[in-house]
């Protein structure tokens, strides 16, 4: 990695911390750097994955007392979310390297689609199931088995492929709990934190023990940039618009896309 490549990648970081806080997505700009930079598939999810986790460290303590009184009722939720990033990182590393050649840059569509349609998206959802307005009691919505299930999905493609895992995290709390985005963004913050934890703990341990190849100083870099990133990004995200973020998000990530295929 060169001096140039690592600094990309170290503002890149700090600006993905800032935009999870905000709404999730932003490994779109720090997955796309990695591969942009020739780091393969595989590797660039896992190296991606671990550094980020800091990154939701930060998030998830901005946002900590918001989150504090829903604890209580949050323990089905991150055992779907725990058991969810397991299955999906375990599932990244029996993928064959040729297949995520294939995979990823489909994914990074996915994702690109889900953030550019977003509130789209989440409009029509909300419109095809019935809610209550409010959400019902604090805490107690997200205890429904619905809401656990579709979690646990959300976080297994969180396990698999980190990008836009909070734009995915977002809708699907908003409609099963009736809530806007910003009550369930603290939320989103901490379990995020989770999934992040164990997917980077699982390809760890494929490191020590598997031969699993991970960038390591691309961790670092983004372990730094991210964290920064998380520990600010509650102050700095209200003060970005969206279709700034959103602006960037694309950017980066066709440019990566391009790459890919030249």
């Amino acid at each position: 990695m060169t001096i140039l490549s690592g600094l990309l990648l170290f503002a890149m970081g700090i600006m993905a911390g800032i935009i999870n806080s905000a709404v999730g997505s932003g490994s779109l700009l720090t997955l796309p750097v990695l591969l942009a930079i020739g780091v393969p598939p595989g590797v660039a999810v896992r190296t991606n994955t671990i550094g980020m986790m800091f990154a939701s460290f930060g998030s998830a303590w901005g946002f900590r007392e918001e989150t504090k009184k829903e604890l209580p009722y949050l323990g089905p939720l991150t055992t779907a979310s725990i058991v969810g990033a397991a299955a999906g990182s375990l599932l990244l590393l029996a993928t064959p390297s040729s297949a995520l050649d294939f995979v990823i840059p489909i994914l990074i569509v996915v994702a690109l689609i889900l953030v550019i349609f977003q509130q789209k998206f989440v409009t029509w959802f909300s419109a095809s199931h019935e809610m209550n307005e409010g959400g019902g009691p604090v805490g107690k919505p997200y205890k429904r088995p619905g809401l656990v299930g579709a979690m646990g999905l959300a976080s297994m493609y969180g396990g698999f492929f980190t990008a836009a895992q909070g734009v995915l995290y977002m809708a699907i709390m908003g409609v099963g709990t009736g809530r806007p985005f910003k009550d369930v963004n603290p939320v989103k913050n901490f379990l995020s934190m989770f999934v992040n934890t164990v997917a980077a703990l699982v390809y760890f341990i494929a490191f020590l023990f598997f031969d699993a190849e991970i960038l390591w100083v691309g961790v670092a870099v983004l372990a730094v940039g991210g964290l920064i990133g998380g520990l600010v990004g509650s102050r700095i995200a209200k003060r970005l618009s969206n279709t700034f973020l959103k602006g960037l998000i694309v950017t980066v990530a066709v440019y990566a896309l391009i790459r890919q295929f030249i």
